[in-house]
């Protein structure tokens, strides 16, 4: 990172957590629309008062720092000399809007305030430099030296907080590949059906409309072709709150997929992923039915372990920067054996199915010892209905990610 990215700044106040800690609340209005850009949030503050905010609503429409300045304007304040909070560094180059670090210089904002860097090439401490050489006093909140040692840790976990909060645009900048969530609903007893297979349905109402929220956030959601035989799902969104079909991905080695599936006759694409040499004739049926057929080595089909490298190697390719991982229990350990994601969802059903042959949410062979199973961090709980919502994220997850956005 460039060095001015760490000279310690004068140290921030409890009154500058405050308005980032707004920043990053308003950045999460925009969960549905601002994708593939980052959730931005903006605060202006002027004489101690708040004159104006916005977020990023959708891509292609007016940033935070634009939105704010709007909304000021539009209410009639006065902009000049104000504080810009901003939940991630202004950008500085010229897209399908304008830079935004232009935006405030214009504006006459005295000093900006972003909560981290954007390690967009593009950007990556460019909208910084750029707004202290037009004379703004301009900090990053993860600077070395930035706060007191009274609020570090409540700095630093803000900072976490809008990490996870735009991991969608973070892993695909920073390590090149779609951001990965494993997504399941299970028993208390830790069981994703019962021994028959029957699934349907072990999370209440509440916590289904949860998870479809999920896909409304998500560029693409994946199955196994188990999940896809027993459950014969949709695999789509239903709420409209994202713009358009989510893409459906399908594990199927074998191409036992019938064309008769439910998700084959809905709008947008499905990847069906198979082997190489897998039966010519169902391949060219499926893709009459409507199915894009990705022809894998044996090597790596015949590998779980593998698979999901060279699945989201190929989604990156095709745009996909984010992907929701529902099922079943051998692919969700494919995942987290491969360590190729970021965050898990657990929704957690008040009712007991047991039964030794009933599945749980991690097939496989498992972790041997205990001491090399993988731990989940930044753990949140929240409730759905009767259900409890448990969510984590990938242990390396965050580090792998603050070293390229400043954080200290």
């Amino acid at each position: 990172m460039p060095n001015h990215l760490h000279t310690a700044p004068a140290a921030l106040t409890a009154d500058d957590l405050g308005h980032l800690r707004r920043a990053v609340e308003l950045a999460r209005r925009g969960r549905y629309g601002a994708p593939p850009n980052p959730m931005v949030g903006t605060v202006l503050v002027r004489g101690g008062r708040v004159v104006g905010e916005g977020w990023h609503a959708r891509a292609g429409e007016a940033h935070a720092e634009a939105a704010a300045l709007a909304a000021a304007r539009a209410d009639g304040q006065a902009v000049a000399g104000s504080t810009a909070y901003v939940s991630l560094e202004p950008c500085s180059h010229q897209g399908r809007t304008p830079p935004c670090c232009d935006a405030l210089v214009a504006a006459g904002v005295a000093r900006v305030v972003a909560l981290h860097a954007d390690p967009d090439p593009r950007v990556s401490g460019g909208g910084m430099a750029r707004l202290r050489d037009a004379g703004v006093d301009a900090s990053l909140a993860t600077a070395a030296g930035a706060w007191p040692p009274e609020l570090a840790g409540d700095a630093a976990a803000l900072v976490a907080r809008a990490l996870g909060l735009n991991l969608h645009f973070l892993v695909p900048t920073v390590l090149g590949r779609p951001a990965v969530t494993l997504k399941w609903a299970m028993s208390l007893d830790g069981r994703i059906a019962t021994a028959g297979g029957d699934s349907q349905w072990i999370s209440s109402p509440e916590g289904r409309r949860w998870s479809l929220d999920l896909r409304e956030r998500h560029d693409a959601i994946l199955v196994g072709s188990g999940t896809a035989l027993a459950d014969d799902p949709r695999l789509d969104r239903r709420l409209g709150l994202a713009p358009g079909p989510i893409t459906r991905v399908i594990l199927d080695r074998r191409l036992r997929l019938p064309v008769t599936a439910r998700t084959l006759a809905l709008e947008g694409p499905v990847l069906v992923y198979t082997a190489a040499g897998a039966e010519a004739g169902r391949g060219a049926s499926l893709e009459e039915a409507g199915a894009t057929l990705i022809r894998l080595p044996r090597e790596v089909t015949d590998n779980a372990s593998r698979m999901p490298a060279a699945v989201l190697a190929d989604l990156a390719e095709r745009g996909i920067r984010s992907l929701l991982v529902e099922g079943g229990g051998g692919v969700a350990a494919s995942w987290v054996e491969s360590g190729l994601y970021d965050r898990v969802h657990a929704s957690v059903a008040p009712l007991l199915i047991g039964g030794k042959a009933a599945p749980g949410p991690l097939g496989g062979p498992g972790a041997e010892p205990l001491a090399a199973a993988p731990r989940l961090t930044d753990l949140h709980v929240r409730r759905r209905g009767p259900d409890v919502i448990l969510t984590g994220l990938r242990e390396q997850c965050l580090p792998e990610l603050s070293s390229s956005v400043g954080a200290s």
